[in-house]
């Protein structure tokens, strides 16, 4: 296990298909059916964006993230798996989700940055972009605890203590867990279990 000081990421997105939206405008389009059901995009810092194609390990990295978090029962929080999270200018559809409730809080809205706990993407084309576009969304949203299951280099990276005030928002600590290590699940600050890096990196 690592920690360091997190870089600051400086990319801009570069893949946008249409003009800038708003999030209420992204809904909008959705109720009106601009895209079919299941179509590959999200909306990031107010562009929507095509999300990246899914790989053999990516998805079986989703698939033990998943099964993992389920395994926890983590009382009074609800694990959701690639599901939009509403910000304040992006609505990601995340890996995995921590958010606090239960299966009926979320029936009339996804959840929003102080329901989240813990945000996770898994990463392997993506990682450099899970990096820089996700953390800077995610930083800026106050997500407190971010993760990138980066099954190239076999490790869990854990970024904490966002700063939205920077320019542009990161976090301002990262910490690298690597095989024979195990991942701390932190909701509201606190520790309520952990998860051997083997077990979530294929």
């Amino acid at each position: 296990m690592t920690t360091r000081v997190a870089p600051v990421p400086q990319s801009f997105l570069t893949r946008a298909l249409y003009p800038k939206v708003t999030v209420a405008e992204y809904h909008q389009m959705i109720k009106d059916g601009v895209f079919e059901d299941g179509d590959p995009i999200e909306l990031l810092e107010g562009y929507l964006v095509q999300k990246m194609s899914h790989n053999t390990p990516h998805g079986v990295g989703v698939q033990w993230l998943d099964k993992r978090l389920h395994r926890l029962l983590l009382n009074g929080w609800e694990v959701r798996i690639q599901l939009p999270i509403t910000l304040s200018d992006s609505e990601p559809e995340p890996d995995g989700v921590v958010a606090r409730g239960d299966d009926r809080t979320f029936l009339a809205h996804h959840p929003l940055p102080d329901e989240i706990g813990l945000v996770a993407e898994v990463a392997d084309s993506s990682r450099y972009s899970d990096r820089r576009e996700k953390g800077r969304v995610y930083a800026r949203a106050g997500i407190p605890v971010y993760w990138i299951i980066n099954v190239v280099d076999r490790q869990i990276e854990v970024y904490t203590d966002p700063d939205a005030t920077a320019n542009p928002p990161a976090y301002r600590t990262r910490t690298d867990y690597a095989p024979g290590d195990a991942v701390p699940i932190t909701l509201d600050g606190a520790a309520v279990g952990t998860i051997p890096v083997s077990e979530l990196v294929p």
